[in-house]
């Protein structure tokens, strides 16, 4: 979960505040003295959360005092493709002729799921705005609200991952608010947790994730795999939000009982029929990935990415795990490796084959758009791929 934020106003007074030149921030964090500057400027409104996180750290404050701003959303064309999602959520709906059912809207979920899990945003929003229009028609008997509840989880995660923030804290609202149980409930909070993240809402999600987290904490010994698969999830969330706003500690104390989690478990949980989410082993390995991208360590992401049998190919059946989102963020994160170790080729081959698995969802990360700036940057030349890519993420040349 990686994001763009402005932070140029806060930087410059903190680091005002710290006595700092704008060359001596550049020497003792390592980033360069222009991107400083370009931020200080407001030249540049956006900078990726590893950077932010390594001034922070620099200036001894947690990253949150750096992104304490007003969300900042797409506008005007880049918006208009997710109004219709937008409005659904957000207004009421003035429904005429025949009243749904939940039946009738029930049996469209599978439509809905293999839509969201494919990565088929475009497709997904034609779905999802007129089904929310018929579940709210279904008033609030326990079968409406479960039903209204799903829909309105996968429409605040596809609303998070298109940066339409506002809309998305709306869907996780009433989500929540119709939420059948409690296993719901935290599922929704981890997406929650994750839209505060990319706001840069750091402090606020780590508390949420945190606070749910002990509120759902099973008993072990009779735990079931689904108790443990939502507190496992909210686990990670918190030590995401702790490790980029600065609290190693936490971070780590909160990551490894995630993993711990893992271990009882025993095995990779698919998505099943409510959950939105993989669970267990595989995917706390690719979220500890992600922590040494935040930590600089690209070195272990690539380590950690290689083949326990070399030369074995990797499964691409339809709803595994190979092709889940949390693989494509996994992916994602191995480019930005291969880019900080300056091996611009195989990043640019990463990118290509989650390019090849997902081009809808490759489209709306700013991640990968910033992983391409970093490689077109470094080149002379530039490769039709590398060109291609380009138009792929809206990454002007």
């Amino acid at each position: 979960m990686h994001e763009d934020t402005g932070i140029g106003s806060s930087l410059r007074k903190i680091r005002k505040r710290r006595g700092l030149t704008q060359r001596e921030l550049a020497t003792a964090s390592g980033v360069s003295l222009s991107l400083i500057r370009k931020l200080e400027q407001g030249e540049i409104t956006d900078t990726r959360m590893e950077t932010a996180h390594t001034l922070a750290s620099t200036l001894r404050v947690p990253t949150s005092y750096l992104l304490e701003r007003d969300d900042e959303e797409p506008a005007g064309e880049a918006a208009e493709p997710w109004r219709p999602l937008r409005q659904a959520v957000q207004v009421a709906p003035v429904r005429t002729g025949e009243a749904p059912t939940v039946e009738g809207v029930r049996a469209m979920l599978p439509e809905v799921r293999s839509a969201y899990f494919d990565n088929r945003l475009g497709e997904l929003t034609g779905l999802l705005a007129p089904l929310l229009a018929d579940a709210d028609a279904l008033g609030d008997s326990a079968e409406a609200r479960d039903v209204r509840s799903h829909l309105l989880q996968i429409a605040g995660s596809v609303l998070t991952q298109v940066r339409q923030y506002g809309a998305a804290e709306t869907a996780l609202r009433r989500a929540l608010d119709d939420a059948p149980d409690r296993l719901r409930a935290a599922g929704i909070i981890a997406t929650w947790s994750w839209l505060l993240v990319r706001q840069g809402k750091l402090a606020a999600s780590r508390e949420m994730a945190t606070k749910w987290a002990d509120d759902v904490e099973p008993r072990v010994s009779r735990a079931t795999p689904e108790e443990l698969t939502a507190w496992g999830w909210l686990l990670m969330q918190s030590s995401a939000a702790a490790l980029r706003d600065n609290r190693r500690g936490e971070a780590d104390d909160m990551m490894r009982l995630a993993q711990s989690v893992s271990v009882l478990l025993g095995r990779e949980l698919p998505r099943g029929t409510e959950r939105l989410t993989t669970w267990g082993p595989t995917t706390v390995r690719y979220k500890a990935c992600e922590r040494h991208i935040v930590l600089d360590e690209p070195d272990k992401v690539l380590r950690a990415a290689k083949p326990k049998r070399p030369g074995r190919a990797t499964a691409r059946k339809p709803g595994g795990l190979a092709v889940s989102t949390e693989y494509h963020r996994h992916r994602l994160d191995v480019a930005k490796a291969h880019t900080m170790m300056r091996q611009y080729p195989e990043a640019v081959d990463v990118l290509t084959s989650v390019r090849a698995t997902a081009p809808e969802w490759l489209a709306s990360q700013r991640y990968a758009r910033g992983i391409l700036g970093d490689v077109v940057e470094k080149r002379r030349t530039l490769t039709p791929e590398m060109r291609t890519l380009a138009d792929e993420v809206s990454l002007p040349l």
